[in-house]
């Protein structure tokens, strides 16, 4: 990092110190000889070296440098500072999609014989990986009611080597206490992972609340903007070593160069993007709450959500998604087909809002007599709000409860 002259001398700026408004613009930069101003995007698969005992030296690691792409790549490493320094985090890896990290993420913890807790209220893919996955390789799995540390202490066990926790829930924002979750697994060695895309980093900082191991679906918030795909895994140096640098290297789950760039775009902008929706989202939400058309709305910083307290205690905002239920999927979908403005999808974390019905879209593959334990209704709605005026956002959505 170039020293930045302060008071008339040189002084060494450590990027670490830096307001995330800056780490998110400065973080990671690695110019070439061009010195250009945007990041080099590096579609490239392989390197050269300058002699055979300069390729036998870098692959043996001696020599710093990038040998294959599949392993890491200039553009994509800078993606990964980045992110890395923004989380806290020693290291960062990123994947090719978010599913690609939550199954990396877990499988790099555990063998046959291991056993996983997680709270029951999960994405359904990252579900179906804890539930049907696993036990195929000789996991034990464990589902847990996430809102209670007392149902974490009794699912615990002596091979219990990963705990999975994703809070805010998706869809209904259920919130877990992350600090008292990772005491609990480290009690008995184990090791603490967090999905934290509905917070974002901007929000939630899971490492310092003691969990061992933070994954994304870049895809969502950092990409922001409905482009590409991608996720990350961050962690210790430690557990990085021990656990996903060679799965990671031999499975080939990577992040390609151009969606790093793209990424590396977004991560700009996420600190602005996230407030504003966050703010919308608060406001959105009270307005929904009365109409009575709508029998629940969750919002984790609303007094009403029953995580509240523990959500403004490790939380610094509310997030940009929206629960509501309308009682039957005849009235979900009445809502839904009225929106004018906001779209059906079941993405999240967008600039455009988007909303969706989770039980026929983003957890069709929990099985329907699961769905109330996760509390995935029929009438339940989950909404993404993004950086439209808000002004017509509670236009559209009004107009559409009254047509629900």
């Amino acid at each position: 990092m170039r020293a930045f002259c302060v008071g008339g001398g040189p002084v060494a700026e450590n990027p670490k110190d830096w307001d995330v408004a800056t780490k998110l613009i400065r973080g990671g930069i690695a110019r070439s000889q061009f010195m250009e101003t945007a990041e080099a995007l590096y579609l490239t698969q392989g390197f050269t070296y300058d002699s055979a005992e300069g390729a036998d030296r870098r692959f043996a690691g001696e020599d710093p440098g990038f040998v294959y792409s599949r392993f890491n790549n200039p553009t994509v490493k800078m993606f990964e500072d980045r992110l890395a320094l923004l989380e806290g985090a020693e290291v960062c890896r990123a994947q090719a999609t978010g599913m690609a990290s939550i199954h990396a993420a877990l499988m790099g913890l555990v063998r046959a014989g291991d056993h996983v807790v997680a709270g029951r209220a999960l994405f359904g893919s990252c579900r179906w990986i804890v539930s049907e996955w696993l036990p195929r390789f000789g996991v034990e799995t464990t589902f847990v009611d996430a809102t209670d540390p007392k149902a974490w202490e009794a699912a615990m066990r002596p091979n219990t080597k990963a705990v999975l926790v994703e809070t805010p829930s998706n869809p209904v924002l259920e919130i877990t206490d992350i600090r008292a979750v990772s005491e609990l697994a480290h009690a008995v060695g184990a090791k603490v992972i967090v999905d934290n895309v509905f917070a974002t980093p901007i929000f939630q900082k899971p490492l310092e609340l003691g969990a061992d191991v933070v994954v994304y679906s870049a895809t969502k918030h950092i990409d922001g903007q409905g482009r590409v795909l991608g996720g990350a895994i961050l962690t210790s140096e430690a557990i990085n070593e021990e656990f996903y640098r060679d799965s990671l290297r031999h499975t080939g789950p990577s992040l390609s160069p151009f969606n790093a760039w793209v990424m590396l775009k977004g991560l700009e902008t996420l600190d602005l993007r996230v407030r504003r929706q966050a703010d919308s989202a608060f406001a959105l939400a009270n307005t929904i709450a009365e109409h009575k058309k709508v029998q629940t709305v969750l919002y984790p910083f609303r007094p009403d959500h029953p995580g509240h307290n523990v959500a403004k205690a490790q939380m610094t905002g509310g997030g940009t998604v929206i629960a509501l239920d309308l009682g039957s999927r005849e009235a979900a979908f009445k809502f839904l087909n009225a929106l004018e403005i906001v779209d059906i999808s079941n993405n999240l974390g967008d600039a455009k809002s988007m909303a969706t019905h989770p039980p026929t879209t983003t957890h069709r593959s929990v099985p329907e007599a699961e769905r109330p334990s996760l509390g995935v209704t029929e009438g339940g709605v989950r909404l993404s709000v993004g950086l439209e005026s808000v002004e017509d956002l509670k236009r559209d959505v009004i107009r559409a409860l009254d047509q629900a």
